[in-house]
């Protein structure tokens, strides 16, 4: 087993090797506008996977897709004679994917920017459906429910009224009063008999 830094350099100058050749050595016709994209080895160095794209329709990638594989074994003596390794791997050519896989997200982002753009038109015109500010504070004036089940008002006088329990007062010392209780005792003090 080589290890991997060795096996990537090994990759990358095969891709060179195979990309040169093709250029200079190979003179079949058959072979398009070939650009060689990516190659990965095998960990034991024994196989070499070639990426490949080609410029044009179905007819000329089949076209050149047969012209490297009839091209292979001078591909891979030329490999072997540039690298010196001791066992020339075998080569292998895949069609790369990943320009079509590219040209089909970019149609995707297409219609999404299509989509956001019908999205924001309807959106100009559009109001709210309730208030602008749909939560309630206690200085609107209205009702507003008690956790204890009766409703809180703010009267004129800026006394706080709790429906079930009587008026709850702020004087002007900063106390809060009770007027059902009558006092302004702590619940705590009472329940430990302190008070």
């Amino acid at each position: 087993m080589a290890d991997v830094a060795r096996a990537r350099r090994l990759a990358g100058r095969i891709q060179e090797i195979v990309a040169v050749t093709l250029e200079h050595r190979v003179k079949d016709p058959r072979l398009g506008m070939v650009t060689i994209t990516d190659t990965k080895i095998t960990p034991d160095l024994r196989e070499a996977t070639v990426f490949y794209t080609v410029y044009g329709d179905e007819q000329v990638r089949a076209e050149s897709a047969a012209a490297l594989d009839s091209a292979r074994g001078v591909l891979r003596s030329e490999v072997g004679r540039q690298t010196g390794v001791r066992h020339t791997p075998s080569l292998i050519f895949v069609a790369d994917t990943v320009p079509e896989t590219a040209a089909r997200i970019e149609d995707l982002i297409d219609e999404a920017k299509t989509a956001d753009a019908g999205l924001a038109k309807v959106r100009e015109g559009a109001q709210y459906a309730g208030d602008p500010d749909p939560y309630r504070t206690a200085d609107d004036g209205d009702d507003v429910r008690d956790d204890v089940g009766g409703d809180v008002r703010d009267d004129d006088r800026g006394d706080v009224r709790d429906d079930v329990g009587g008026d709850v007062r702020d004087d002007d010392r900063g106390d809060v009063r009770d007027e059902v209780r009558g006092d302004d005792r702590d619940d705590n003090r009472d329940r430990d008999g302190d008070g």
